[in-house]
């Protein structure tokens, strides 16, 4: 074991179709017809966190979690945390607020029903809360969250917000209880490199993220956050035409050796789940 600071793995419920990148090439209306995934390529999850003993965080949509109540149920009954990633993947940036609350409070109560505990953790769909839009953390603690894990600080095409504290803050006057719990990056220079999971973790040699992360833990004695996809452990997924180059990249880049970058990084540390690495 290298360090003995614990991290936090998280994972974000969500199969392969519904991906902020395929919103162009697949409406929401065709994802019952597409072969789904999510169910099984979960319990593979769970099954690599009980082999190693591992407890983690699990992002849930609630268009999941209707769908398939026993991966919530297990989630819960093997003692991972049980929390929200909004009901179809809707981008926050793409909701009013009264959308956004109804969204978080439908989702909230779907999972609260289904695994029967409370649901204190949020993350927004493609970590989509930036200086736009901040209203939705207020929002996020009127409806009962302790927690948000959204807002990524650093500069990316798709989201990010460069300027933010790169480590737990609370973002919101007159509510220290609640937290925003940053994405982990890497500060080198003036800019922060991304290197909390995802496809940045499937483009870097594996060296280089554990490097990152042991940097994370002991030279700034801070807690790091993993965070992946079920679909990412699954090469064999369908695969979708039409793609743009960037998207068909991001997508479908070294699936087939995430498994095991995985499995080495949770020999390589120690994990949690964010509630009891953060809270």
């Amino acid at each position: 074991m290298i360090v003995t600071l614990k991290n936090a793995m998280t994972v974000d419920v969500e199969d392969y179709f519904q991906v902020s990148a395929f919103e162009p090439y697949i409406a929401k209306n065709q994802w019952d017809a597409l072969p789904h995934r999510v169910a099984n390529n979960t319990h593979r999850v769970l099954d690599l966190f009980a082999a190693h003993g591992i407890k983690a965080t699990f992002f849930t949509l609630g268009w999941v979690a209707e769908r398939y109540p026993d991966v919530v149920k297990r989630i819960v009954a093997e003692g991972h945390e049980l929390a929200c990633h909004g009901y179809e993947h809707i981008r926050v940036t793409e909701q009013t607020p009264a959308q956004f609350r109804a969204d978080v409070a439908k989702t909230k109560l779907i999972l609260e029903d289904l695994g029967g505990v409370a649901v204190n953790g949020y993350r927004a769909a493609s970590y989509s809360i930036n200086a736009s839009n901040l209203w939705a953390l207020d929002i996020l603690q009127e409806e009962g969250f302790a927690y948000s894990s959204s807002i990524y600080p650093v500069k990316h095409d798709l989201y990010g917000m460069p300027d933010a504290p790169r480590f737990r803050y609370e973002p919101l006057a007159g509510h220290p209880d609640f937290k925003e719990i940053p994405i982990t990056t890497l500060k080198i220079g003036a800019k922060n490199l991304p290197c909390g999971g995802g496809g940045f973790f499937r483009f870097y040699p594996y060296a280089v993220s554990k490097w990152a992360f042991r940097r994370v833990n002991q030279a700034e004695q801070q807690a790091a956050i993993f965070y992946f996809h079920p679909w990412e452990i699954d090469p064999e997924q369908p695969r979708q035409s039409g793609l743009n180059l960037k998207t068909r990249t991001r997508h479908y880049l070294n699936l087939q050796r995430m498994e095991g970058r995985i499995k080495q990084l949770l020999r390589d540390f120690e994990w949690d789940t964010m509630a009891k690495v953060f809270l």
